[in-house]
């Protein structure tokens, strides 16, 4: 028996197996979490699996580097994204849009089924989100960036004006969390599931705002923008979640609105900020495309 050729299939098994192995393995560890605790044979043998799955992905992770290098040097679809910042924000804008759009009208339809302001707040929310986003998208599609500046100006001037009025839907969000209570708890997992969401967000947000402002182009800024404060009212949402999922009794209601009012005061402060910045910028930068005749 050749021990060796046996190790080596059990370390660098087939792709297709590994990759078989990953919703197997999370199914079983779902499984033996939710339903059957810890300490049953079928959570130790999840927990062996699980431990399997990452350590031949994670011996498979030199190969995958390399492969990734090759196809990004080579795949012409690839180059044409990583080169084209055009493209890659015309398609975020419309994938963001649709979004966007789907998720304010099945919010608004909540809040008409449920009659709750909650859920028409954040409709509207996502709605004007959606609107921005399909203003931007218009001239996107049609200009590349810096062809009609002045354009591009009145847009972004336009975004700021747009994130105040949409500042009354989040600041209804957080009163009406404080003043009637409003909290959803939600099972752990999907709880865990939203905070990676959001911090990932929340985090690509924040990159895209300083690398995408190397192009100079107040459209690409707006859209930048607009996906920090959908960020924004993820964060706070999942804030809500985390406080009732997660609380065990050993902080009280009023310590609860505190943290909550502090992230909810947070974010609104943090959209005005970015309107004024928005509507400033633009109406200086407009006035100097005025006096040098363009």
């Amino acid at each position: 028996m050749d021990w060796k050729k046996i190790g080596k299939a059990l370390l660098y098994p087939p792709t297709v197996l590994r990759i078989v192995l990953i919703p197997v393995a999370a199914a079983f560890l779902v499984l033996s979490m939710v339903f059957l605790g810890t300490k049953s044979i079928v959570a130790i043998l999840a927990y062996v699996l699980a431990a399997y799955t990452l350590t031949v992905w994670c011996l498979k992770i030199p190969y995958l580097i390399r492969w990734f290098k090759r196809l990004k040097e080579e795949n012409k679809y690839i180059k044409r994204w990583r080169h084209d910042a055009r493209l890659r924000v015309n398609v975020t804008l419309y994938g963001a849009l649709i979004w966007n759009g789907l998720y304010g009208i099945f919010q608004l339809c909540l809040g008409v089924y449920h009659r709750t302001f909650w859920f028409c707040s954040l409709g509207a929310y996502y709605i004007c989100l959606a609107v921005m986003r399909f203003f931007l998208f218009k001239h996107t599609r049609r200009y590349a960036p810096g062809e009609k500046r002045r354009a591009e100006l009145l847009r972004y001037r336009a975004c700021g004006w747009i994130f105040l009025v949409m500042n009354l839907a989040l600041a209804l969000i957080v009163f009406f969390m404080l003043y009637w209570d409003k909290t959803f708890t939600h099972h752990m997992i999907t709880a865990i599931m939203m905070a990676t969401y959001t911090f990932t967000a929340f985090t690509i947000a924040i990159v895209n705002m300083v690398r995408y402002k190397k192009y100079k182009s107040p459209v690409f800024s707006a859209s930048k923008a607009i996906s920090l404060t959908a960020a924004c009212v993820s964060m706070l949402t999942l804030t809500s979640t985390m406080l009732t999922t997660f609380n065990d009794g050993t902080m009280d209601a009023m310590t609860q609105k505190i943290l909550l009012g502090a992230v909810g005061f947070s974010a609104v402060t943090v959209v005005i900020v970015l309107a004024i910045y928005m509507i400033v910028v633009g109406n200086k930068k407009l006035k100097e495309e005025v006096k040098n005749g363009k």
